[in-house]
């Protein structure tokens, strides 16, 4: 009966993560670029009373099935989905949207270059871009004073029209950057990840070749969390915490029956 509790608590345990995982996901349906988590679970040891193809006592033949309990259920990853987010139409030059596979890449304090689906990028007082967090855009790029009618193209091509001239000027060009197993990334929150050994060696080449997405301006990809669906989520794993719950509580009163036994 003592089995029971325990196995009973890692599902509950295992619900609370999934729980965590899902309101994660929902506090994050407006962040531009976000790409929601998937819990994903296993189940744990077995205890194996009677092994299956072992003999039958008295009998020459084998055992079709064995004997075994199981001991629950446990967190065996979290897995997060890139699939492409809605697209939200600003009007801002400085906005842009990877369409398909492929990030924009920043470099941060410490020299590492970070990786972000979040392309609402700003001009600080020199011109250059960068993130939200003041991190510069690789390659650096930098928007000439007084220049105009700023163009970046599908393929990442950067136009502006420069003072005293009336015909496009290229002043630099976005490169994007894809990943043999992108879910393999390490998050760093602000909408950054670094690279890691699951994730493989970054390839970078220009948008539109090589696998790699086209570059949108004046739109942000958002969030590709879809709250109906985590709503759904949430309450199955609401139900299912209660119902392990509901199996410590009668685990709990056979034991009180076993404990009041008198001879």
């Amino acid at each position: 009966m003592i089995r029971a509790l325990w196995t009973a608590g890692t599902g509950m345990i295992a619900q609370q993560t999934n729980i965590d995982t899902i309101s994660n996901n929902l506090s994050n349906v407006n962040t531009v670029g976000f790409k929601k988590v998937r819990a994903e679970f296993e189940d744990l040891l077995y205890q194996t009373l009677r092994a299956p193809g072992n003999s039958a006592l008295g009998t020459p033949g084998q055992l079709p099935t064995g004997l075994q309990v199981g001991l629950g259920a446990r967190l065996a990853a979290t897995n997060r989905l890139f699939s492409q987010g809605s697209a939200q139409q600003t009007g801002n030059p400085f906005d842009l949207m990877v369409e398909g596979d492929g990030f924009f890449q920043v470099q941060l304090v410490d020299g590492r270059i970070a990786y972000t689906r979040g392309g609402n990028f700003k001009v600080d007082g020199e011109g250059r871009l960068l993130d939200n967090e003041g991190n510069y855009v690789v390659p650096e790029i930098t928007i000439p004073d007084g220049s105009a009618d700023l163009s970046i193209s599908q393929d990442g091509t950067i136009t502006v029209v420069l003072p005293g001239e009336n015909v496009p000027t290229e002043i630099g060009r976005f490169e994007l950057v894809r990943f043999i197993n992108p879910a393999g990334l390490l998050p760093m929150g602000r909408n950054l990840f670094v690279q890691s050994s699951s994730s493989g060696e970054p390839v970078i080449a220009t948008p539109g070749t090589e696998g790699l997405g086209t570059i949108i301006q004046g739109a942000l990809e958002m969030s590709n969390v879809q709250i109906v669906e985590e709503m759904v989520n949430m309450i199955v794993a609401q139900r299912a915490y209660d119902v392990n719950s509901k199996a410590v509580q009668a685990s709990d009163e056979m034991l009180q029956v076993a404990n009041n036994l008198r001879r």
